[in-house]
């Protein structure tokens, strides 16, 4: 069974990521450093990808039935936020505490990603 509260989700945050490589493509080329740009782009990059990721993971979950599916989706919108997230308030703030909110992001996106694996890979059906 689809649930709709995790698709949403799924599709706000890749909504929100379009407007976000918008606004870094037309206006924040003129206040950003290349090096910031670059950053901001790794940010939006990874959150259309996990996003999209999420929505696919609503689509197998349906097929194939997946034992951690709670893990796995509170582990991809977590780490999205705290990664892209973190790197945007970084950007906008320079607010440097929050550095080490962008690797926990990264290591809550792995797991989402290694349970999924491991889900996949247990299951009889694949």
């Amino acid at each position: 069974m689809f649930n709709n509260k995790i698709t949403g989700i799924g599709a706000l945050l890749a909504a929100t990521a379009v407007m976000l490589g918008a606004l870094g493509a037309h206006a924040l080329k003129a206040v950003l450093l290349p090096e910031q740009l670059l950053s901001f782009e790794t940010a939006v990059r990874y959150q259309l990808y996990h996003a999209l990721a999420l929505l696919i993971i609503q689509v197998i979950h349906v097929h194939f039935p997946l034992r951690n599916i709670k893990v796995i989706n509170n582990c991809m919108i977590a780490g999205t936020l705290c990664f892209s997230g973190s790197i945007y308030l970084l950007l906008a703030t320079h607010f440097k505490l929050l550095g080490p909110v962008t690797p926990i992001g990264g290591v809550l996106l792995i797991v989402a990603w290694s349970t999924l694996a491991l889900n996949l890979l247990r299951s009889s059906k694949v």
